[in-house]
């Protein structure tokens, strides 16, 4: 496979680490790199870069994603999902679909969240999850994330799992800033209706431009496809095209005088006329720099 990017939707019951093992060896090389990982448990949207393309990563990693998970309320676990223990169940067949509105409201918007416990943010240099596995107390900080979308497509109640009544299952989907933790929405919103609440499923659908559908299995990895630097920076970052004599301009490191109208951004794709990306350029003043060149051997 040339240099690009992969698509791979991952399956439940194994780690990003291992799709990306499962990759490196599919495809017979060592650099390969990810712009984000999912949770065992979860499924979905992996997005990966493959030898020279590793270098555009950076630039999908904060992109926005979409997940389509299912929340139960009545239930809490120790990790906020359903690989923790369980450590209250309470009554939620009470919960009317205006009652769960009026709790996600809040959860909307740009908010104030405190990540999970079990998060990979590090404290003092160890990873929050080896902290709270060791049984030590873990603080996290709150920080900012926007969730543009959280809407209920449906409530299925449950039987079984808590007392005198049972739980309640929500099928979501979320629209939201990259640094969100799902998992600490299902938790807020169960606590906000004071019954607890965790993940039972979890599927990632959307990066940025990025959908699941036509995604790679992970058995399919040494026949999938990527997609060209070229096409993935543009569809980014948007594009500008240089002539020949731009791109090797570009390519040396020589500004592009007075070019910066040209540019739907402060920063985009610069693509050569054979449809190849030369790199990554910016405005500087009125002209464009380069801001990142791409290898001769990647920029397809």
């Amino acid at each position: 496979m040339a240099a690009g990017i992969l698509l791979v939707d991952k399956p439940g019951g194994i780690t990003s680490h291992d799709v990306v093992a499962r990759a490196r060896r599919a495809l017979g090389t060592r650099k390969i790199g990810h712009a984000g990982t999912l949770d065992p448990m979860a499924t979905g949207l992996l997005v990966l870069g493959v030898d020279g393309a590793t270098r555009l990563l950076t630039f999908i990693v904060g992109l926005d994603k979409t997940y389509e998970t299912t929340i139960r309320l009545g239930v809490a676990t120790d990790s906020d999902d359903a690989d923790g223990e369980i450590t209250r169940t309470t009554d939620a067949a009470h919960l009317t679909e205006a009652q769960i509105a009026e709790a996600i409201a809040p959860l909307t918007g740009r908010i104030a969240q405190v990540p999970s416990r079990v998060s990979a943010i590090k404290v003092g240099g160890r990873r929050a999850y080896d902290l709270a596995r060791a049984g030590e107390e873990v603080e996290l900080a709150a920080r900012e994330v926007t969730v543009s979308r959280f809407d209920v497509l449906a409530v299925r109640p449950g039987s079984g799992a808590a007392p005198a009544g049972g739980f309640v299952d929500l099928d979501v989907v979320v629209d939201c800033s990259s640094g969100t933790y799902i998992r600490a929405l299902a938790r807020d919103l169960g606590d906000a209706l004071e019954v607890g609440g965790h993940l039972t499923a979890l599927r990632r659908t959307r990066i940025g431009p990025f959908s699941v559908a036509g995604a790679a299995s992970v058995d399919a990895l040494a026949d999938a496809s990527a997609l060209s630097p070229a096409a993935v920076a543009a569809a980014v970052l948007g594009r500008i095209d240089v002539t020949a004599d731009e791109a090797r301009d570009l390519r040396h490191g020589k500004r592009l005088a007075g070019a910066a109208s040209r540019l739907p951004a402060e920063r985009c794709a610069a693509i050569d006329p054979d449809g190849r990306l030369v790199g990554i350029v910016e405005k500087r003043g009125a002209d464009v720099k380069s801001a990142m060149n791409m290898p001769e051997e990647a920029a397809g």
